[in-house]
């Protein structure tokens, strides 16, 4: 166990983006009773997933995460969850036959429920209320009691996060997974894309091998894995009251665990080294995610992986590099020459949202498809010219039709982003959106193991 810490030893350290509960003595109780509920995951799951990143990490798996920018208790209901985790699994079908190598699911999804904001205030005209911090917090509302922080809500996030949890270990093993059908789910997108050819080779090729392996008698009912799917949560641990109450002692190792989700994340507001979020994970044994920005200095990023990963063990630590598309070439490398002097053993992951959060002329926070796409090529291009390895993805999308990006195949336009603009938070890619994401992103995956490939035939 990491030294001098307790569950509660971050209490009294600097702390950012925290919500103040007027009623003290109700935030306890509730802090309590989560305390007394069981956990929502299992430590032997959290040490599956680190094991699957350590292969991440040594370059033979690659890392799909995404999901909702924050979940909500208004639009809870089973079909929400369905239709994510089916987009998720049909990206990592896709995203599989690309990098030619297992893919590691983990969805934003079953406690994502709180967001830091720019600002502890919200002003429209001339009122001023507190700032919407996600539905673990406080309600969108934009008037006085619904942005008053309840502690009740935290209540209602556990519950909520528990039912998605059963759903997605249902779908995920009871053959909503299979193979067989996610390809015939990609088959009926293609033939409603407007880039069908340029998508039918991809799916050729994975029907072809499905056929190959059904030949050889490889078929869902003789091969649990084609029928079935590992598939694991994931959030940023903001919230530090609710994340303390769901940490566990591990019976067979031992050690703590925040069995809240699988893996944990720690946001670029909130990394300080000496501050109370990094405190609080460094003692947690789950795998962790930091995300990295423009603002990181290589010294502090070291500190971190220092504080966090001591024992520097594989498949602990994903940096997920979130730069902007007109940055991600510039500010990179010198995080990933670092960290490969200093022989870290790290999962890098490139998250293109936050950093391309744009306004359109018809107010609306947006984001447009081809920089996200830019940021991806980008940071493929930075570990190429490095020699390291761009080992995963990192997106807020739904499996809902809506339009909040702009751009891609369906040609969302800004006239057009009102039509289904749901999000609470951040714009999310649609389900369309991101299949088309990840057909793109096999193409720049398959044309750098081919890159690869010849390089080697050639020095031989």
């Amino acid at each position: 166990m990491a030294a001098n810490w307790t569950p509660g030893s971050w209490r009294g350290l600097p702390i950012r983006q925290q919500p103040t509960y007027e009623d003290a003595a109700g935030l306890e109780s509730v802090e309590t009773q989560l305390a007394s509920y069981p956990p929502l995951v299992f430590a032997g799951e959290a040490r599956n997933l680190r094991d699957r990143l350590a292969d991440v990490a040594e370059g033979r798996a690659f890392l799909l995460q995404g999901g909702d920018c924050a979940e909500s208790f208004a639009e809870f209901h089973p079909d929400t969850i369905r239709d994510t985790f089916r987009v998720l699994l049909q990206m990592a079908v896709v995203l599989t036959y690309g990098a030619a190598c297992p893919v590691v699911k983990v969805g934003r999804m079953a406690g994502q429920f709180a967001k830091p904001r720019s600002a502890d205030m919200e002003t429209i005209g001339d009122v001023e209320l507190l700032s919407y911090r996600g539905d673990i917090v406080n309600r969108i509302d934009f008037e006085g009691d619904a942005r008053r922080p309840d502690p009740q809500r935290m209540i209602q996030a556990y519950g909520q996060a528990a039912s998605t949890l059963n759903l997605l270990r249902a779908f995920a093993q009871g053959g909503y997974a299979d193979l067989h059908q996610v390809h015939r789910w990609n088959l009926g997108f293609i033939a409603n894309s407007a880039q069908a050819a340029r998508y039918r080779e991809f799916a050729d090729r994975i029907g072809e091998a499905l056929a190959f392996m059904e030949a050889c008698g490889l078929t869902s009912e003789a091969v649990p894995q084609i029928h079935t799917t590992d598939f694991f949560t994931s959030h940023e641990a903001l919230l530090l009251g609710y994340e303390q109450a769901l940490t566990r002692v591990d019976s067979t190792s031992g050690d703590w665990y925040d069995c809240s989700a699988h893996m944990l994340w720690i946001g670029d507001r909130t990394r300080q080294p000496d501050g109370a979020h990094v405190e609080f994970l460094r003692g947690v044994a789950n795998p962790l995610g930091v995300k990295v920005g423009p603002s990181t200095d290589p010294d502090e990023l070291i500190r971190l992986l220092d504080t966090l990963n001591p024992s520097d063990e594989a498949g602990r630590m994903t940096l997920i590099a979130r730069m902007g598309a007109d940055k991600v070439e510039a500010m990179l490398p010198k995080l990933v020459r670092r960290v490969k002097r200093e022989g870290r053993t790290v999962v890098w992951s490139c998250d293109p949202m936050h950093g391309n959060t744009v306004k359109s002329t018809s107010g609306y926070k947006t984001r447009h498809f081809d920089r996200i796409l830019s940021e991806v090529r980008g940071f493929f291009a930075v570990h190429e010219a490095e020699g390291t390895y761009a080992g995963g993805v990192h997106f807020e999308m739904t499996g809902k039709d809506v339009t909040e990006c702009t751009g891609g195949a369906q040609a969302i336009s800004d006239a057009t982003l009102g039509d289904r603009y749901h999000t609470h938070c951040d714009p999310r890619l649609n389900a369309s959106q991101a299949l088309e994401l990840a057909f793109l992103i096999a193409e720049e995956l398959k044309e750098q193991r081919a890159g690869g490939q010849r390089t080697v035939a050639a020095a031989s």
